[in-house]
């Protein structure tokens, strides 16, 4: 990449000119010069990452344009300084340093000779967050992260989705969500519990309103909706029980997984064979668990959390991608941090034996087939699975006070999830060869 350098403003001629007026050129001309961009580093001198990324929203969203600096300093921010922002950051707690335009060439100049580049960030998305209207007995990582951030979101459910309400977002997030319609498979520790009885009444009295029969149906035609959004050029995240959920109710279009318990009638005993996993995004040939008792979903998932097979959520490590020719897997894992410290959720790590060979790895569990954190493609939009719950709790257990992100400003894990909400922001550009 051949690095742009501005032509002077002033002619060869207005030299002797600004000798024989010096204090003329350093007050008037050199603050211009000097203070001309501002640096977000975000390596470990940042002192709050997470505000950061609500910072540079706030720039787009203002108009300024943000470049995204892959790999340097731990994937640092650029724009063109603003006193606006500059107090904005103060007063935040988020450190800045305004840089010179020769300053801005240099590292500029670092980028194009070494595994980093530059990405322009053009505007704001819009993000919606699906997410049920009514509160239940714990929270998600994802709004934290955003309310945190000072990022603004929509919330939609079942009706805006079903209604063709994604059209109006660039960015979706799937709130902790069973899409087979199971509850979270929490029938054996919570069918009893007065949050359980209400969740499954006021699921069942939304679904009736939309024209299905049954919870699991209605979850299905969701999906379906979700998928066609990302196809049309959406973006998606998910994380805890949202991505393998969606994708075994992809997979089951045709076909009824549900036991007795959950909707009233039996599963279908030739479930298997009527399986559609070309109808999934990121996974196929999986197995699914339709036991009622049973607290996990199939084998997608690798920790089983719930269950006496119970495997313990190790540090993952995040994969080292070329930023020149593969800058979109590049944006997502931007960190200070290599290793992320290991977080339970009802989906921990992927199964990398079912996924599917388009997908890439983001993130992974050293000398295991277990994946935390991939990416893909389906149609023109992307798709991004984080596994867990929430990244700072590593067993974060339904009733528990929600994460206070004010003891955590450089989570690395939390980082990761502003990586994905900024990521529809970028300039669309051909990948290089």
């Amino acid at each position: 990449m051949e690095v742009q350098r501005k032509k002077s403003v002033f002619p060869a001629r207005s030299f002797a000119f600004f000798l024989s007026r010096p204090v003329l050129v350093f007050i008037c001309v050199f603050p211009r010069l000097i203070h001309s961009m501002m640096l977000i580093p975000m390596d470990d001198t940042q002192a709050d990452h997470l505000k950061s990324y609500g910072l540079v929203y706030s720039m787009l969203k203002d108009g300024i344009k943000v470049f995204w600096c892959l790999n340097y300093r731990g994937g640092s921010f650029v724009a063109e300084n603003s006193e606006k922002f500059e107090l904005k950051a103060r007063v935040a707690g988020i450190d800045i340093k305004k840089i010179s335009s020769v300053d801005w060439a240099g590292i500029l100049e670092t980028i194009e000779n070494n595994n980093m580049e530059k990405v322009t960030l053009e505007k704001a998305p819009g993000i919606a967050v699906y997410t049920p209207p009514n509160k239940l007995p714990w929270d998600d990582a994802v709004t934290l992260a955003l309310t945190y951030a000072d990022i603004p979101y929509d919330k939609v459910y079942d009706e805006e989705v079903l209604g063709g309400g994604l059209s109006d977002y660039d960015w979706l997030h799937l709130h902790h969500e069973d899409f087979t319609g199971q509850y979270s498979k929490f029938y054996r520790s919570f069918h009893h519990t007065a949050w359980y009885q209400r969740q499954k009444m006021e699921l069942e009295k939304r679904a009736k309103k939309l024209g299905f029969a049954k919870v699991s149906e209605c979850k299905k035609a969701v999906a379906l909706a979700i998928r066609k959004y990302v196809e049309r050029g959406g973006f998606l995240f998910a994380m805890c029980c949202a991505p393998n959920t969606i994708e075994i109710a992809l997979a089951a279009l045709g076909t009824d997984i549900v036991a007795e318990q959950y909707d009233g009638d039996g599963v279908d005993p030739d479930y298997r064979n009527k399986l559609n996993f070309g109808n999934c995004m990121a996974f196929e040939d999986f197995s699914i668990q339709t036991d009622p008792l049973a607290s996990y979903f199939g084998n997608i998932d690798v920790n089983k959390v719930n269950t006496p097979l119970r495997v313990p959520a190790r540090d993952f490590e995040l994969f080292d991608f070329s930023a020149k020719f593969d800058p979109v897997p590049s944006m997502l894992i931007q960190c200070h941090r290599k290793t992320v410290r290991g977080f339970f959720g009802l989906a921990t790590s992927y199964n990398k034996n079912v996924m599917k060979k388009s997908v890439i790895v983001l993130g992974f569990v050293p000398g295991t087939d277990r994946v935390r954190y991939l990416h893909g493609v389906r149609g023109k939009g992307m798709f991004a699975y984080y596994g867990g719950h929430d990244p700072e709790d590593y067993t974060h257990a339904v009733g528990d006070k929600p994460t206070d992100l004010q003891y955590h400003k450089n989570s690395p894990g939390y980082r990761l999830i502003l990586n994905n909400v900024l990521f529809p922001a970028a300039e669309k550009k051909e990948k290089k060869t």
